[in-house]
Order: C-alpha cells, then sequence, then structure tokens
C-alpha cells in the first residue's frame, strides 16, 4: 500500500512543488494551504504530515498541538518545515513530538531523503511493535518465545505458547477447537478436541489473574477478551 502523505504550506507553489517530487517517488500527496483546512481532513489515514510552522492564523506548532491531543493522530509522524531557525524554535518543535525539523530553502533532495528516513524509522518501530503482544502486565514475545506476566517469566510448552499467542494476538476473534488444532498442532495428524481443553486450563492457570480473559463460548470456541 502507497504511503500517503500531507503537505501543509500557505505557499501554493513549494506545495506543488512538494506534492510533484513526492508523486514522483511513489507517495501519495495531498495538499492543505492553511492549517485550518488540514484540520478538517481526514489526518489518521495520513503516514506523514509535511508542516509549515509561520502559518497565518493557526501556526505549524498548533496545528501539532491539536494533533498530540487526539487518539487518533497523536503518533502521526511529523516533520516540520520552516524558516525559524533558533535553538528555541527548533526545540520547541521537537517538544511537540517532532519527528525531524527541515530549514527552509531546503532543496526537494533533501526533503526527500528525510521523508524516507523518517518512514523507515516508522515502519521499523511498528515491526518491533508487532514482535510483542501484550495485555496490562502479560508480554508475549514471539521472537524469544517468553511469557512474562507482571515481569516474571513463565515457562510454556510449545503448544501453550502457540495457544496464547493465537488468542492475544486476535483479542475477541473466537476460534473453534478444530481451527486452534489446525493452527497449533500442525506437525501433528490425530489429536483429540480434549487436548484443547486441557492446554487452555493450563495456559489460564499459567498467567494468572489473566486466565479470566480466555472465556470459552459454548457451542462455538474460545477467545482472548480485553
Amino acid at each position: 500500500m502507497k504511503k500517503r502523505i500531507l503537505v501543509v504550506d500557505d505557499e501554493c507553489d513549494l506545495c506543488e512543488i512538494l506534492r510533484f517530487n513526492l508523486e514522483s517517488e511513489g507517495y501519495d500527496v495531498d495538499v492543505a494551504f492553511s492549517g485550518e483546512e488540514a484540520l478538517t481532513y481526514n489526518l489518521s489515514k495520513y503516514s506523514l504530515l509535511l508542516l509549515d510552522v509561520m502559518m497565518e492564523d493557526l501556526s505549524g506548532f498548533e496545528v501539532a498541538k491539536v494533533l498530540r491531543n487526539n487518539k487518533e493522530t497523536e503518533s502521526l509522524p511529523i516533520i516540520f518545515l520552516t524558516a525559524l531557525t533558533s535553538e528555541s524554535d527548533i526545540l520547541e518543535g521537537f517538544d511537540l513530538g517532532a519527528d525531524d525539523y527541515i530549514k527552509k530553502p531546503f532543496s526537494v533532495k533533501e526533503v526527500i531523503a528525510r521523508v524516507k528516513s523518517v518512514l523507515n524509522r516508522v515502519d521499523a518501530r511498528s515491526s518491533n511493535l508487532k514482535s510483542i503482544l501484550s495485555y496490562e502486565n502479560l508480554k508475549i514475545y514471539l521472537d524469544t518465545k517468553r511469557v512474562l506476566v507482571d515481569n516474571q517469566e513463565i515457562l510454556f510448552t510449545k503448544k501453550e505458547f502457540g495457544i496464547l499467542s493465537l488468542l492475544l494476538g486476535h483479542p475477541n476473534q473466537v476460534y473453534s477447537r478444530n481451527e486452534i488444532l489446525s493452527l497449533v498442532w500442525t506437525d501433528e495428524v490425530c489429536v483429540l478436541d480434549r487436548t484443547v481443553d486441557v492446554n487452555i486450563a493450563r495456559v489460564r492457570k499459567k498467567i494468572g489473574r489473566y486466565g479470566k480473559n480466555i472465556v470459552s463460548r459454548s457451542g462455538f470456541g474460545y477467545s482472548f477478551v480485553f
């Protein structure tokens, strides 16, 4: 899926130059010519915001404050574009959660390079997060096959780990016994449905107070409920 970028700047020519060059790099690009206009967009659909600081009425810093106070956009990557070069201005930008800060005038090549760098960092963070499943103080480390409850490691068999990872990785989704067997016991030909129930009971016991989050749906199967 293409990354979508919103360019926000009151210089129309600059917006169009950035749009053309970013689209040439394979990005989907929209533009807004003021902070007010930008806030009318569904900003949660964007992968990154290129945001001018010095705009009339609503500055880039003010727009950023709005975004950081909204759960849907609090983690939206922002690169500030600005002619403000003092240390205090730059620090204010980073205090507002800026991912980068590009001083005007700039080259288009510099903008593209910084956009790629920020998006690569975001992708790397996302990849790392996906390797950890968690609910409150219950954490599963998929890479190292470890389970921690209240920071204490609990030993799991391969099948127990597979069941917990499956259920916690898809919260509120109900899996039938046959589905759990096919997804967890992939290397075994004949396993009884009862085996799932026995392992579920073991998993519940091992995760302590979180055992109650693994619920059985009569006639359907099991799910991990948040």
